[in-house]
């Protein structure tokens, strides 16, 4: 949840007294922090934030406005499973030409830790081992290690950084993996800068002060007052990642800034940065490497001429450029919205971002005829885009929507696996901005239309000398299919694929093969195997696991209270079916009870039976049903529960006694 928490469009002049934040002293570790064992509130916690302090502000240095941020932290550390708190990476931006690289400087780092004598012992980090790296062309990072880590130890460290990127004001992280006595920021803005300020995540500011600190910012000839802004948190609990979520970001505690507009210093006019979405329209339209690139109709025309020149429909013209495009750019597996060098280059190199592929997907689409739209979206890892007010910097992907008749298709051509119509799990996350050449934009849902299916049939008989043989049918659909198929596909053959799949089952053997459908994307996967596995026979009777193809044994829902919703991103469907033959002189013995568990509101069920087919075998089947994309915090105990009843019924056997004679 986003909660606004304030927007600094003035001063606030609360008092006369200035309660300026301080930072506590580097170095002045206690004995008593080094012999403390554990965190009371959270004893299973592996480490504690003791205290952590960051200021921010806004100032000139060697005539340019950067925004300076400071950052001090103390760690206690009880347990090796904390000792990656000591390895720290700090992300840098990169600018460009007109604009410098973020920089740190100033770091120091102090390991202290307790000698075999009880004696306090400190050892510094050495700024030789301080390392500079260029991660990507958006991003360098500096990386250490803290020195000498101990079980129980106490860490200490603080650097400054120095941005050129105003408008990304520093964002303050109240929530880490592990929990906090204090954290606080401080923040000093400027009059000629208004940000937007917003606090997520559940928890609440301990303590906020602010007021008007006179004269602080000065640039050449002009000087004006700042808002200086605290804000405090005590006792904050670790924030717990755990499987089926978004970003973390969406729903740590956290304190976020964009600037909303500021006033030149050159000549005093004001400059809007927060626009309207008819603003946003406006320059994403006219922007070069976006609405200039989909609206590149000449360069695609020659280029898809020969391939939709058969095509008898809208829809096979659509599903021929589709094809046309996954096959020709390949992904460099960097994310944008926009084509960093122009389609013409993508399509001339045959690699590119997710912008320059889509948008080549768009202005193809449209060359064809088409009615196409653009389609901005954020992804999972990314984050929720903010609805507050309207931005363009939360969107960090771009796909196509191409309309046909009555029915509107979302189309990724990244991914050379994925059906027609078909998105990325990455790419389902709330909503995504629809931006038109010829309409106004407008917020679209972003949900997948096909599920997560799989149908997984056995047919086994026993032979005489104890061995059960039979067939293995798979058959997968919708997302399911395409994780298979991208499974496959990292074997250079379907042979060395089977031959990995025979080699990782230690419960049967493969003796025949045969997979259909592997490149025909919008038809359902269909493996066939031929196996034999050796029976389990004790004192005449023979046990059997009807989930000899794979069995769930973890739960993965493990806390006792979850903060945020579980994202699944689609539905999902799964059915298991055991068809057993036995000789007449063998009868069941102990038969697996029937199942019906249903959430509450129709949101799943696990539905598993078993019968005996007089003359026909015997049959067992399971069915593993959740029905939404995403389940609310409340449902969260129904879903766990549903996971451990299921991880129980999967521990049955089947078991058959010889008849006596």
């Amino acid at each position: 949840m986003k909660k606004p928490l304030l927007l600094v469009t003035l001063l606030f002049l609360l008092s006369n007294f200035k309660l300026y934040a301080a930072d506590f002293p580097f170095g002045s570790v206690l004995l008593a922090d080094l012999e403390q064992k554990s965190y009371p509130a959270d004893t299973n916690a592996h480490g504690v934030v003791l205290n952590e302090f960051g200021k921010s502000f806004i100032t000139e240095r060697t005539d340019r406005i950067v925004l300076m941020h400071e950052y001090h932290v103390r760690i206690k550390i009880f347990d090796a499973k904390a000792f990656k708190e000591g390895n720290i990476e700090i992300s840098l931006g990169k600018g460009d030409s007109n604009i410098a690289d973020e920089e740190i400087t100033n770091i120091e780092g102090i390991t202290y830790y307790l000698d075999e004598h009880g004696s306090m012992q400190k050892v510094e980090l050495d700024p030789k081992k301080v390392f500079r790296v260029s991660e990507n062309k958006y991003y360098n990072a500096v990386k250490f290690a803290m020195p000498g880590l101990h079980n129980g130890c106490i860490i200490e460290y603080k650097y400054t950084l120095t941005s050129p990127f105003l408008f990304n004001y520093r964002k303050w992280d109240f929530q880490s993996d592990i929990p906090k006595i204090h954290s606080e920021y401080n923040a000093s803005i400027p009059a000629i800068y208004n940000y937007n300020i917003v606090l997520r995540g559940r928890l609440k500011i301990t303590k906020t002060t602010s007021f008007a600190d006179r004269e602080c910012f000065t640039s050449g000839s002009t000087k004006c007052d700042c808002s200086n802004l605290t804000w405090a948190m005590d006792n904050i609990p670790a924030f717990e990642e755990e499987d089926y979520m978004t970003a973390p970001k969406n729903f740590i505690s956290a304190m976020y800034f964009e600037l909303s507009d500021y006033t030149s210093l050159s000549n005093g006019n004001k400059v809007k940065i927060t626009k309207t979405w008819p603003d946003i329209d406006y320059t994403l339209k006219s922007n070069e490497y976006f609405g200039s690139q989909i609206k590149r109709a000449g360069l695609m025309k020659d280029r898809i001429k020969d391939i939709i020149a058969a095509q008898p429909d809208e829809l096979s013209k659509a599903k021929a450029i589709y094809s046309y495009i996954q096959k020709n750019i390949k992904w460099n597996n960097f994310y944008s919205k926009y084509s960093d060098d122009g389609i013409r280059k993508a399509l001339d190199e045959h690699t590119g971002s997710i912008g320059d592929i889509n948008l080549a997907l768009i202005a193809a689409l449209s060359a064809a005829g088409l009615n196409t739209e653009a389609v901005l979206l954020s992804t999972r890892d990314h984050g929720s885009v903010n609805k507050l007010y309207p931005t363009e910097s939360d969107f960090n992907y771009v796909v196509a929507k191409v309309n046909i008749g009555d029915k509107s298709y979302l189309l990724d051509a990244s991914e050379k696996l994925m059906p027609f119509g078909t998105l990325p799990l990455r790419c389902i996350n709330d909503q995504g901005r629809v931006l038109s050449l010829t309409h106004p934009s407008y917020w679209l849902d972003i949900a997948e239309p096909q599920k997560k299916s799989a149908i997984n049939s056995l047919d086994l008989t026993l032979q005489p000398n104890g061995k059960f043989k039979g067939t293995v049918t798979k058959y997968s659909y919708g997302y399911e299919a395409y994780e298979k198929r991208k499974q496959i596909k990292k074997f250079n053959s379907m042979e060395e694929f089977v031959e990995n799949l025979d080699e990782a089952s230690h419960k049967f053997k493969i003796t025949k093969s045969s997979i259909d459908n592997l490149d025909s994307l919008e038809l359902p996967l269909v493996e066939r195997y031929d196996i034999e596995l050796d029976s389990h026979l004790t004192n005449d009777r023979i046990y059997i696991t009807p989930f000899l193809l794979s069995r769930t044994t973890v739960n993965p829902f493990k806390l006792t209270e979850r903060s945020y919703p579980v994202d699944m991103g689609i539905p999902s469907d799964n059915r298991y079916l055991l068809l057993l033959h036995m000789p007449d002189d063998y009868e069941v013995e102990t038969a697996p009870k029937d199942i019906a568990i249903t959430m509450p509101n129709n949101g799943g069920s696990i539905v598993s039976g078993f019968a005996n087919n007089e003359g026909a075998g015997y049959n067992f089947s399971q069915m593993i049903r959740f029905t939404k994309p995403v389940y609310a915090i409340e449902e969260y105990p129904y879903l766990k529960e549903m996971y451990n009843r299921l991880i129980l019924s999967e521990k049955t056997e089947i078991v058959f006694k010889r008849k006596a004679k």
